[in-house]
């Protein structure tokens, strides 16, 4: 029979083994009393003995866990190297949230990322079957076991969120889980630095304690998470800036070629040009390398040159988008296709270019349509010759017609002879100023009216000047206002005189208009229009600088000329019959002359005047004058007479 004493050293023994040979925890379980012995065991021995077999559990689960660590250290090693790899951000984020549900043995995972405009943070990938837990779900500001992890700043856990009063809960939240069957639920938070800028989830359909290595394990997982995810961001971002450089690059790189292109074209044009080809070889060869018809027209819209099959078009809307160019100085797409461009000198437009692609324009006929036009500025300058505008002078005749040339009158004369202007018939001045000043399609107008009315233009102090023919000064007037007012989309304001049929008389003529101007604006007229007959010496008072010279000159100039070349006394003659109130024989005793040599006088100042001389607005005028030429001969020293 076996002793108590060797019973318990041999249950020992076999405790020991058990551990040394990791044998399973069943094999524990203390076996019956052998019934050989022959005796009974001690109770203080069976409760040593269980003592020992608790231990010896103890250490067999301890070694349990340690291997249970040790793999899941591993794993995590696994997952850091795996996550070191140059993933996208999406898929990056597929792998993490695939490695916390393996590495823990959750039933779903997901990450969510705060979005920095709104602040609001939504669901961007999950792993594991869900139905409502989908990339695009918006996480509840307030409530949850994310929000409770972003307060934290710490990995939070609940073993059954239902059931879980620690945090406040939120309806949506609630819904998604009930729908999905969860119970153990963990968030870890994503952080760069300081900054929460998402959440690490896992899940399971059931109630589950979380011990504190899975804890440690999920919070080393959110860790090597948010470095991985920052190291994703920072290569996106990356490659984004190399391929927008390589992009700049690219286009630096073609941008050379069709500059060198496009400089070789113009190099080709301009030595054409100063070779002195004609303007018809110069867009020819232009048309050949812009791989399309070219047609060259003058700032006033004439037809210089045209190729071979170029299109029919709309010459209405073809004359608006001109005006267009020259006001933007750039190549602009008219309705038909067709691209006009202004060709420079400056600001000065020269002319313009129209070109009839034969497909859509790409940047390179653009450009090379902007050196075609700089060329053929410099053909046009070429061909003007001496004069130094590109109408042909026009511009310059007038500035001299109306300012102190010294060019005769009779230069003056021939000089428009040669442009087409006939200044020996009846023409108007008109003075146009269109509201923000004069210029772009409002000068694109002008030239073109001259040209079409056959008369000259210029601007002055900011305001387009107008000779052309016409009897009429006040109907001329209104027509320019509508039509310019038309073309620019702004009040214009014109004041007009006339007609004027001699070179040496513009001058005179052009100051009534400009008075006729400044009177409009003083009547606070703005985008009207009068004559100097229309406001007769309302213009006069109204005027910012009254010309009382040109009124007087205009009203009674011709009888004072009359009286200095013939010493008569016509002016006193006028002055004796309006006193007398239209009486010739009051006017003769005032006189001391006979009534028939007032008559004769008066048939004289009509011939001078005019018939209408006498009508009442018209005299009104006259007597004002009279009174202005008295004042003025009393307050300066005596003239010599005859």
């Amino acid at each position: 029979m076996r002793h108590t004493d060797d019973f318990v050293q041999d249950e020992l023994l076999r405790l020991l083994e058990l551990l040394a040979t990791e044998a399973p925890p069943h094999r524990f379980e203390r076996p019956p009393p052998d019934a050989d012995s022959g005796e009974p065991v001690p109770a203080e021995s069976l409760a040593l003995l269980d003592r020992a077999r608790a231990l010896a559990l103890d250490i067999h689960g301890l070694f349990a866990r340690r291997q249970q660590r040790e793999a899941a250290l591993a794993a995590l090693v696994d997952t850091a190297r795996e996550l070191t790899l140059p993933y996208e951000v999406d898929a990056l984020l597929q792998v993490i949230t695939r490695r916390a549900r393996l590495l823990l043995n959750f039933d779903m995972s997901w990450i969510t990322l705060r979005d920095p405009v709104d602040g609001r943070s939504y669901v961007r990938i999950s792993d594991g079957h869900a139905s409502t837990m989908t990339p695009g779900f918006v996480v509840p500001a307030q409530g949850g076991v994310g929000n409770a992890a972003f307060d934290r700043s710490a990995p939070f856990w609940t073993a059954d969120y239902l059931t879980d009063d620690r945090f406040p809960h939120s309806t949506a939240t609630d819904e998604v889980v009930t729908a999905e069957g969860l119970h153990g639920l963990m968030a870890v938070p994503l952080k760069e630095g300081s900054d929460t800028f998402g959440a690490l989830y896992g899940a399971d359909r059931s109630v589950r304690h979380l011990t504190p290595d899975e804890i440690t394990l999920m919070s080393s997982l959110g860790d090597l998470a948010s470095l991985a995810i920052k190291k994703a961001r920072l290569l996106a971002q990356t490659r984004s800036e190399l391929s927008e450089l390589e992009l700049d690059v690219s286009r630096a790189l073609d941008s050379s070629t069709t500059e060198r292109l496009v400089s070789g074209v113009h190099t080709r044009l301009i030595d054409m040009v100063l070779s002195g080809h004609g303007l018809d070889e110069v867009a020819a060869r232009a048309a050949a390398e812009l791989g399309g018809a070219l047609m060259v027209r003058d700032a006033t819209g004439r037809t210089l040159a045209v190729t071979e099959g170029f299109p029919d078009f709309d010459e209405a809307e073809l004359f608006q988008r001109t005006l267009d160019a020259h006001t933007e100085l750039a190549p602009i797409r008219s309705a038909d296709g067709l691209w006009l461009c202004p060709a420079t000198a400056g600001r000065e437009v020269l002319g313009t270019l129209i070109l009839a692609a034969e497909g859509p324009a790409v940047d390179y006929q653009l450009r090379l349509l902007r050196a075609t036009a700089q060329s053929t500025a410099v053909l046009l300058r070429i061909q003007a010759g001496a004069e130094t505008s590109p109408d042909g002078g026009r511009s310059r005749l007038l500035q001299d017609l109306i300012g102190d040339s010294p060019r005769a009158p009779e230069q003056l004369a021939v000089h428009a002879r040669r442009l087409g202007v006939a200044l020996d018939d009846p023409h108007v001045v008109l003075i146009a100023r269109p509201d923000g000043g004069a210029s772009g399609r409002a000068l694109v107008w002008a030239s073109s009216y001259a040209h079409r009315m056959a008369g000259l233009q210029t601007i002055m102090d900011d305001c387009l000047v107008l000779l052309v023919p016409g009897t009429d000064s006040g109907d001329s007037g209104r027509a320019v206002t509508a039509e310019l007012s038309t073309v620019t989309g702004r009040r214009v304001t014109v004041g007009s005189a006339g007609p004027v049929a001699h070179p040496g008389s513009v001058h005179g003529t052009y100051q009534e208009a400009r008075r006729c101007l400044e009177a409009l604006t003083a009547l606070g007229a703005d985008g009207g229009s009068a004559s100097a007959q229309e406001l007769g010496f309302l213009g006069l008072l109204l005027a910012d600088s009254p010309d009382i010279t040109a009124f007087v000159q205009t009203t009674i100039g011709p009888v004072i000329t009359y009286d200095s070349r013939h010493c008569t006394d016509l002016v006193h003659t006028l002055e004796a019959w309006f006193a007398s109130g239209g009486s010739p024989r009051r006017a003769a005793e005032a006189l001391h002359v006979h009534p028939n040599t007032v008559s004769r006088r008066l048939e004289r100042i009509t011939d001078l005047l005019g018939p209408t001389w006498q009508e009442p607005m018209r005299a009104l005028e006259v007597q004002l004058a009279l009174r202005l030429q008295r004042t003025r001969h009393a307050i300066r020293s005596p003239l010599s007479t005859c």
